[in-house]
């Protein structure tokens, strides 16, 4: 027998670190005084739809306009340290009540 053949298979468990500040998906945040909402979070980084102020202009026929722009696309490190405005409610499950008989 070798002795590789001999030796038993270790498991160990970690689970994933929850930090409580860390920022989660549908998180609300504030960065350099505007809003933005976290779409996607990964060990290195996070991404942050941030809304942008709309577009006003007269054009050469005197009409006012107003453009909405899209949100920009920010990436930040998935721990920094920003306002984190609202958490989503997470739903629990209502316990029935059991009828004692």
């Amino acid at each position: 027998m070798s002795a590789n053949a001999k030796q038993g298979t270790l498991f160990a468990y970690m689970p994933p670190f929850r930090h409580p500040f860390r920022l989660r998906l549908n998180d609300y945040v504030r960065i350099e005084g505007k809003l933005g909402r976290v779409i996607r979070v990964t060990e290195s980084a996070a991404v942050v739809l941030v809304n942008r102020p709309p577009r006003e202009f007269t054009t050469l026929f005197d009409k006012h306009v107003r453009f909405r722009q899209a949100p920009a696309i920010v990436r930040i490190g998935s721990n920094s340290e920003i306002e984190i405005l609202n958490r989503p409610v997470q739903k629990r499950a209502k316990r029935r009540e059991r009828s004692r008989s």
